[in-house]
């Protein structure tokens, strides 16, 4: 991931200084990549497995920025860049571009958009592509397998490539902007058949004004010059925030020192405030809480020595008060397993019949 990370940022800095020429010539492109030895990006890997990997990598980044919805300069700087890395890559056999059927439509849409734009050396860099056999025609965008789930990270692109998605721009279009002046045209037309002057209209005719639709092309471009000046404003902001933030790093870091020790504290005083409940045997040495009257001894346990103290002697007294019944049980059980076998016939200690002679047994005749 991480060589992807720094692939991603290389791709963004080329592409961002590709935007801030505002040109979208092949000449400027080369350039800067001639400036930034971009081509010196497949030089690390040594293996085979490596270099085609990291070529794939490569490679559908690149394509990620020349579909929509981002401008067109960056679409232009995308096709561009596919064409550098497809053609300085190390890889015998070259690594295709992949490319999905559905995806394929929209591409010559935009080759259309070149040639009726008359940017010529785009057109020919993306049919140099086709005749090269660059493109790796697949039905999914991504490689599918049978019975296999595979958690994909989509990377994060920069949104300041992307085009501004707004409803003006979406209501009127190119295509609508051109069939309004046709209809335009063709309304000053029959205005002109049915006045007495076929040359000019009358001015009984004139209910809308003969520059409409210039009007309308110009406010549209005045409003998306604000919207692009207005994101340039907002991105120096943030690129100005950052940097005071960097300045201001020490006393920044000061003062997350303190909020992160205030957090420990009451994440101390919290632990040390909560009591856990003992279980039923144990429940003799359960911990209470008492409360001091001073607020910085508030939430601590007392315990002296002679809370200590007591608490062992009341624990030695119940351990031998359990020892004695324990014995006294035992005792039991030997008396009636005893009375069980084999009557038997306790002495006394301070009885005295030891001393006392046996009496004779008498003959019997």
């Amino acid at each position: 991931m991480s060589c992807v990370s720094g692939l991603q940022t290389d791709c963004e800095a080329l592409l961002s200084s590709f935007q801030e020429t505002d040109n979208v010539r092949f000449e400027v492109f080369a350039g800067l990549w001639r400036d930034r030895r971009f081509h010196t990006i497949f030089h690390g890997q040594t293996r085979p497995l490596e270099k085609n990997k990291f070529t794939q990598k490569a490679l559908d980044l690149a394509w990620r920025y020349f579909l929509p919805p981002y401008t067109f300069q960056i679409r232009v700087g995308a096709l561009y860049l596919l064409y550098g890395l497809y053609s300085t890559q190390l890889c015998k056999p070259k690594q295709k571009i992949r490319v999905a059927l559905k995806e394929w439509l929209e591409i010559q849409r935009f080759q259309l958009d070149l040639i009726n734009a008359q940017h010529y050396d785009a057109a020919y860099i993306f049919r140099k592509l086709r005749l090269d056999k660059a493109f790796h025609f697949t039905a999914m965008p991504r490689l599918l397998s049978f019975r296999t789930k595979k958690k994909i990270r989509e990377t994060q692109l920069k949104e300041e490539f992307k085009e501004l998605s707004n409803r003006v721009t979406r209501l009127i279009t190119s295509d609508v902007l051109e069939e309004m002046m046709n209809v335009h045209d063709h309304y000053q037309k029959m205005k002109c058949l049915i006045s007495i002057d076929k040359s000019q209209p009358d001015k009984a005719l004139n209910l809308i004004k003969d520059e409409f639709v210039i009007n309308i092309k110009n406010a549209i471009l005045e409003y998306q010059q604000w919207q692009q000046n207005k994101m340039k404003s907002s991105s120096k902001a943030k690129d100005s925030e950052e940097m005071t933030d960097r300045k201001e790093g020490g006393t920044s870091q000061d003062s997350e020192g303190s909020e992160r020790a205030n957090a420990l504290a009451k994440i101390k005083y919290k632990s040390y405030n909560a009591v856990a409940m003992a279980s039923k045997s144990r429940r003799h040495r359960q911990v209470k809480l008492e409360s001091s009257e001073s607020g910085s001894d508030q939430g601590k346990v007392k315990s002296p020595r002679c809370k200590r103290s007591r608490e062992r002697s009341q624990l030695t007294q119940k351990g031998n008060s359990l020892e004695t019944k324990d014995r006294i049980q035992a005792i039991k059980k030997e008396v009636v397993t005893r009375n069980r076998r084999m009557p038997v016939i306790t002495e006394e200690e301070n009885s005295s019949e030891e001393d006392l002679p046996r009496p004779k047994r008498k003959r019997t005749r």
